[in-house]
């Protein structure tokens, strides 16, 4: 998707404004997680990411590595099977799964860029590790370093999700995790059982 946007100006850029969901939003959130609705993308995006790794063409959900200086990741391209409502449930799945693993959120912000042909709006989560997780010899533990999750959409349709890691190089800290640890313990998770399966129409449209 146009190598993930953003690669050029914009002729208006806003600034990053917090980003706020509704008490419908999370409560519609809550029960998406109860119901454990993310287990029909999880599992799947996990394997897409390792056939992209692997140069191989999958069925189904597609992924694209992301591999460049300072961040590694994995950029998980919107299917209108899963439908805009279960797309930002699983970017918010995305946050909750990183911050049950050692993880504060540090900002939660939005901005919209106004190219010249088409409106991008990028909605944010940044996590740091913990800063009181420090072992006795004072090197803290950054586990994968920072972890940056941007939900994209084009013309207010989603398009894909950025997920990727952020390591500090810095002697304070340990060394970090991989990205491929890190994507492990947020998606390789079991099937959608059938009744799950079922509850994608109901959050379809947000």
């Amino acid at each position: 998707m146009k190598r993930f946007l953003s690669s050029h100006s914009p002729s208006q850029a806003a600034e990053w404004q917090p980003l706020r969901r509704t008490a419908a939003e999370e409560q519609a959130h809550a029960r998406w997680v109860e119901q454990q609705v993310y287990l029909n993308w999880a599992g799947p995006y996990f394997k897409a990411y390792h056939f992209s790794k692997a140069g191989i063409q999958g069925q189904g959900l597609r992924a694209q590595l992301l591999d460049e200086p300072g961040r590694r990741g994995v950029v998980m391209l919107y299917d209108p099977s899963i439908g805009p409502g279960n797309f930002r449930h699983f970017f918010d799945l995305l946050r909750d799964r990183v911050l049950a693993l050692g993880y504060n959120l540090s900002t939660s912000d939005q901005r919209t860029l106004h190219h010249e042909q088409y409106t991008e709006t990028i909605d944010k989560h940044l996590l740091k590790p913990r800063p009181n997780d420090c072992t006795a010899t004072g090197r803290c533990n950054q586990r994968y370093g920072n972890v940056v999750l941007d939900l994209v959409r084009v013309n207010g349709q989603p398009g894909f999700i950025r997920f990727f890691s952020n390591p500090y190089h810095d002697a304070i800290f340990t060394p970090p995790h991989s990205f491929e640890e890190l994507l492990a313990a947020v998606l390789d998770l079991p099937p959608a059982p059938a009744h799950v399966q079922a509850l994608i129409p109901r959050y379809a449209k947000g």
